[in-house]
């Protein structure tokens, strides 16, 4: 028997309809698949009987490789790894589809990590994941709400996100203490010419490192006042980080990098 561990953030989806909602999302057959924490192997199973071309899993629990190995032998790749450590882009030669049902301790930490690595030519078709609820409502975000920040500035530069569903604890085993969301993200086709995602990262963290407080501040830090670019962004140091939208902070990251080169 699995016994799921705390520290590795696990938890099982173990609700038939959910898992049938989730490979039906795009399609399989003939493509290259990477599954993130396929765990017991429900999702596994599912996606193999969709006859994918190649099918690579990540999964970083000894025991559940083990496990892995001996129920679908050659049919899929294992990688026994922390996805933290792997090159994303280089598993496969081709474009994927993605699934992952993440640990929550470290899920905000893989999505960041895929985006501020994302090259113009994307390594990825889709990605099917899930979140924990709260860190979803700040993935999906907009301005002028309380969940708006950092990681909704991030995640929706390169790609367009949407909410398929909610998915309640008791979907999960062990049963978590939160509800969870299932987004799928797709590569945007036109996104703002950053030259460097480090330079949005500095910026979005100088502004959101007191967001409660006005503008004018972190402006001052960032670009010493320069009034030719809050005339040219139009933008009002009396508000406060929250109300300024994606596209002002993505403005705001390329004028940083003028000044710096």
């Amino acid at each position: 028997m699995i016994i799921a561990k705390k520290s590795l953030g696990q938890n099982f989806l173990v609700d038939k309809e959910l898992l049938n909602l989730i490979v039906n999302l795009t399609s399989i057959e003939g493509k290259s698949i990477l599954e993130i924490g396929p765990g017991t192997g429900n999702l596994t199973s599912l996606i193999l009987e969709k006859k994918p071309k190649k099918f690579c899993v990540v999964e970083k629990d000894n025991d559940l490789a083990k496990k892995l190995t001996k129920n679908y032998k050659n049919k899929i790749k294992i990688i026994n790894e922390d996805i933290l450590k792997i090159e994303e882009s280089f598993l496969f030669s081709e474009k994927i589809k993605v699934f992952g049902n993440l640990p929550y301790n470290i899920s905000t930490e893989i999505l960041s990590k895929w985006i501020t690595n994302l090259k113009d030519n994307f390594w990825f078709d889709c990605l099917i994941l899930m979140f924990q609820k709260e860190v979803a409502d700040r993935i999906i975000a907009k301005s002028n709400s309380s969940h708006y920040g950092r990681l909704s500035i991030l995640s929706n530069w390169k790609l367009q996100i949407k909410k398929i569903c909610d998915i309640k604890s008791g979907s999960f085993y062990p049963k978590p203490k939160v509800d969870s969301s299932l987004l799928i993200f797709t590569p945007k086709m036109h996104f703002y010419p950053i030259k460097d995602s480090k330079n949005l990262e500095t910026i979005t963290r100088i502004f959101f490192n007191h967001r409660r407080k006005m503008l004018k501040k972190p402006f001052n830090q960032l670009f010493n006042g320069n009034k030719k670019i809050l005339d040219k962004l139009k933008i009002d140091l009396n508000l406060r980080p929250q109300n300024l939208d994606f596209e002002t902070y993505y403005q705001l990251a390329q004028e940083y990098e003028n000044l710096k080169s």
